[in-house]
């Protein structure tokens, strides 16, 4: 199979940026978050530039990634807004913190052991490495339904190893 031409990326980026900008911040109605979208889903064509024929598969790439990265960014602002004493530290020396944090790390990696293969595949790729379920299916080779229903279960069964020790 021959090689595909190089995408001229600067080009991309000079007539995509702002649309997807603006896509993005309709979605996530947060200009810094959709430039942090935006910005992200370039850098992941960059990465895989070399598997795309054309600037019109390039352009669609982009908007599928941004609109993948803004329901990201929107489901952890959804888990922010449910959970916020996560985010409101104990007052303790930074070694009591330090040490708690190191705990939890721990019963957590343990737990996650514990899943099946495809579960934990699926949550360290996706809360560890930071990928799209898109990316995950990829990097695993199935479907995305098959990345969303192992995300589910294992964090299902996350909760139910670490929901009695909170």
């Amino acid at each position: 199979m021959p090689l595909a031409p190089p995408i001229d990326l600067t080009h991309l980026y000079a007539t995509q940026r702002l649309p997807l900008v603006r896509l993005a911040t309709l979605l996530v109605d947060d200009l810094p978050s959709a430039e942090d979208v935006v910005q992200d889903a370039f850098m992941a064509l960059h990465k895989r530039q070399h598997l795309l024929r054309s600037p019109e598969a390039a352009a669609g790439y982009l908007r599928t990634s941004v609109i993948n990265g803004c329901r990201s960014a929107l489901r952890r602002r959804r888990v922010r807004r449910r959970h916020p004493e996560a985010e409101l530290l104990p007052a303790g020396s930074a070694v009591d913190d330090q040490l708690l944090a190191a705990e939890e790390h721990g019963r957590v990696l343990a737990a996650v052991r514990t899943l099946p293969r495809r579960q934990r595949e699926v949550l360290v790729l996706r809360y560890w490495s930071d990928l799209s379920e898109a990316d995950i299916a990829a990097t695993l080779g199935v479907a995305v339904g098959t990345v969303k229903s192992n995300a589910s279960r294992g964090l299902a069964r996350l909760e139910k190893l670490l929901g009695d020790d909170r």
